[in-house]
Formats: structure tokens, C-alpha cells, sequence
């Protein structure tokens, strides 16, 4: 059956699209709960809570991340240039680990250099959102992906290396392991366009909503 390209993320029009494409999916769609999307507008902030997040546990993460806000006394998340010009030592401070802490600067240091592709990510398509960011070092698919889906509400992205997405889908799936990567984009080929909303239901089967 063919899914009709969405303009946008809707979570309940892509719920009802999806039980038609692949009724196994149902089940899955009435038992969990999972949180919709809202688009941000601090692309700055979001990738370096993304960098924050990788590796670690939720609760974990966002202790350190409210830690390194509070490193800035304004109110506002600081901006790229204040975050460059920061001791590292003083962003460890938060608990960050040497390498996240350079992959930040990292961050801030090409939106600093590149202010109006890295501003204006929006306007470009899912793929070479991927490209632009990944050439910036710390930053990963799984981060690029997290931009995507958490920030830019894209409507079909399927984060396959995501452990605890794999786990979701080797419980719903009554699997004996964990499935490969491989093996769950081979699957997640029927659910296309609406991908994003498998992967937020997959997550949340065994933890619960995603939450930053």
C-alpha cells in the first residue's frame, strides 16, 4: 500500500496511515504512550544537548546538562561565542567528559564560521542535513539524526544504532536478541514516509516517552 508523502510530522495522521500499511503495528500504537513533537528554534542548543546526551542514561544526561547551563549566568542558553571562548576545564566542570566537552566547542566554533548554513539547517533537505553536520567532528549520525527528528520534527527518520531502540523493537517484536541495524532498516522500508513515529513508539515501549 502506498503512504502519501507528509509536508509535515503529524503523529495521529501518521498513527491511522500506518495501521493500514502494517496492521502488526497496532498493537503497538494502542498500548504506548509516547510524547508529540514540538520544532525548536536553537539549533545551537539542541546540538549540544544532543553531544550531552550521547552514551548516557536520560537522567544521567540531563543533570549534566542543566549543570552546563548553569555555568552562564543569563537566563538565555549561551551563544556559540560564549561557549567557544570557555575554558574546556571549565565545561568539565558540568561533569562533561574531555571529548564532549571539545566536540561542543567544536559546535560553536562552526556556527561561529558558518553562521548562516548552520542557522538556516531547516531549508535543507534531510540528507544533506546529515552531511553538513557529520563533517563537524563529535558529531555523529545518531546526533544528526536526534537534530532531525527532535528539533526539525522530520517526518521520517529511523535511528537504527539507537540501543534503546533496538531493545523496543526486540521486545515488540518478541525477538531472542537484538536485531542489527541492517535488519531494522530492511524492515522499516514499509513504514516510509512516517518513520519517526515508529521510532518514538519503539522507544517508549520499554522506557517509556523519550524525553531530553
Amino acid at each position: 500500500m502506498y503512504l502519501n508523502e507528509p509536508k509535515s510530522f503529524d503523529l495521529e495522521y501518521s498513527v491511522q496511515q500506518l495501521k493500514k500499511v502494517d496492521p502488526a503495528l497496532t498493537e503497538m500504537f494502542n498500548q504506548v504512550q509516547v510524547n508529540p513533537l514540538e520544532p525548536e528554534k536553537n539549533y545551537f542548543q539542541s546540538l549540544t544537548r544532543s553531544i550531552i546526551y550521547q552514551q548516557l542514561s536520560g537522567s544521567a544526561a540531563k543533570k549534566i546538562f542543566n549543570r552546563f547551563k548553569k555555568i552562564y549566568s543569563v537566563n538565555a542558553f549561551p551563544k556559540p561565542k560564549d561557549v567557544f571562548s570557555t575554558d574546556i576545564e571549565i565545561l568539565r566542570s558540568s561533569g562533561l567528559s574531555y571529548n564532549k566537552a571539545q566536540y561542543i566547542k567544536n559546535i560553536a566554533k562552526a556556527f561561529l564560521d558558518e553562521p548562516d548554513t548552520y542557522n538556516n539547517l531547516a531549508k535543507m533537505g534531510d540528507e544533506d542535513i546529515i552531511q553538513t553536520l557529520t563533517k563537524v567532528k563529535g558529531i555523529g549520525l545518531w546526533t544528526a539524526q536526534m537534530f532531525l527528528m527532535f528539533t526539525l520534527n522530520r517526518p521520517d527518520i529511523f535511528p537504527a544504532t539507537d540501543l534503546a531502540m533496538q531493545k523496543g523493537y526486540q521486545a515488540f517484536f518478541k525477538l531472542n536478541a537484538l536485531p542489527k541495524p541492517g535488519e531494522m532498516i530492511k524492515k522499516s522500508k514499509l513504514w516510509i514516509p512516517y518513520r519517526t513515529t515508529v521510532s518514538l513508539y519503539l522507544w517508549a515501549v520499554l522506557e517509556g516517552p523519550f524525553e531530553w
